[in-house]
């Protein structure tokens, strides 16, 4: 029998992309869910069953309207729209080597598929004050209160990527001096962040509060008892920093996401005077050019007013009293 879409498919997921190009499931999941959504779109707006779906059905003009749709129908930013397309142009680079040589014109036609250009934007990020009234919001007094106020505090304080913190796990936490956390980024990547004293102190009252669970235990679970998932934690940010930004508009941004509180982690490093090495350790980033982003996009603040919103952020991120100098915390990346 003829191999075809399904095969492919099933074969670009599970053989090809995990063991012959080592991607991260991350990445994985990612791709997945592509095309999951084309799926959808052929089946729902194309009126074409997914069992008829075959190879010669995707072809450029059907790609160009499913993108199109992604922007006008799902509201999709360009960055996103550009990601859906690099994940299909792989699938479509495996099909060159492994598909059918009949249709080798049209793999050509869809990997010609060009990247559509977006306007560069400035990214959006907390004030100082901000991310002090953003940890307030939490009910201390309620289980979940405490658990979302380590989380966010967690957050802010590794710089992490919102699956980084999805993907901790219990025994990823060392209460040891110098306190730190391991988190497993992009690539597989793991590095070790340090983390502040008042952040140990709640983590530790945090898992003490949970008992006395197995290292590989999810460090944030539902109320079912099951790991937090991205939408979860976006759930949570979305509704403090609505509470938050009430009366607090120019502090607070207007759209959040967990990808927002790692831009004023690294605002807010960049406003210390911290060197960008330091912060491109911290933020798991291959290249200082990455980090560069944040030096262009404050650059016309001076030193001396940066410094001094910095160490008012250390005396006032949380309702709880710093004990570490944030420099001095800094000093252990190195």
């Amino acid at each position: 029998m003829k191999k075809d879409f399904a095969y492919h498919l099933t074969y670009f997921l599970v053989e090809y992309l995990p063991k012959r190009v080592g991607v991260s499931q991350n990445t994985i999941k990612a791709y997945r869910d592509v095309f999951s959504l084309l799926l959808h779109y052929i089946s729902e707006e194309k009126g074409t069953s997914v069992a008829k779906i075959t190879t010669k059905t995707l072809t450029a003009e059907l790609i160009t309207e499913f993108l199109l749709w992604l922007e006008q129908e799902r509201g999709c930013s360009v960055s996103t729209r550009n990601q859906r397309l690099a994940a299909i142009q792989s699938f479509f680079k495996y099909l060159q080597l492994e598909g059918n040589l009949d249709e080798l014109m049209e793999y050509q036609r869809v990997l010609g598929l060009p990247m559509k250009k977006a306007e560069k934007k400035t990214f959006n990020y907390f004030s100082p004050d901000g991310i002090k009234k953003l940890l307030e919001q939490p009910n201390t007094k309620t289980r979940n209160g405490r658990r979302d106020l380590v989380l966010l505090s967690v957050l802010y304080d590794t710089g992490a990527r919102v699956q980084e913190l999805v993907d901790l796990n219990i025994g990823d936490v060392r209460f040891t001096e110098p306190p730190t956390i391991r988190l497993v980024g992009k690539g597989n990547k793991a590095r070790i962040v340090p983390i502040m004293g008042t952040t140990k102190s709640n983590l530790k009252m945090y898992l003490d509060e949970l008992g006395n669970l197995p290292s590989e235990m999810p460090l944030f679970t539902n109320n079912s008892g099951k790991r937090l998932t991205r939408n979860g934690i976006t759930y949570i940010l979305d509704k403090y920093a609505e509470q938050a930004r009430f009366g607090n508009e120019s502090d607070v941004p207007r759209f959040v996401s967990p990808h927002v509180i790692r831009h004023s982690k690294a605002m807010h490093l960049l406003q210390a005077g911290v060197n960008l090495v330091y912060i491109r350790d911290l933020l798991g980033h291959v290249s200082v050019t990455t980090t560069e982003v944040y030096a262009r996009a404050d650059g016309k603040m001076k030193r001396e007013a940066l410094m001094k919103a910095s160490a008012e952020t250390a005396d006032e991120l949380a309702p709880w009293k710093q004990d570490a100098d944030l420099m001095s915390w800094l000093k252990t990346l190195g």
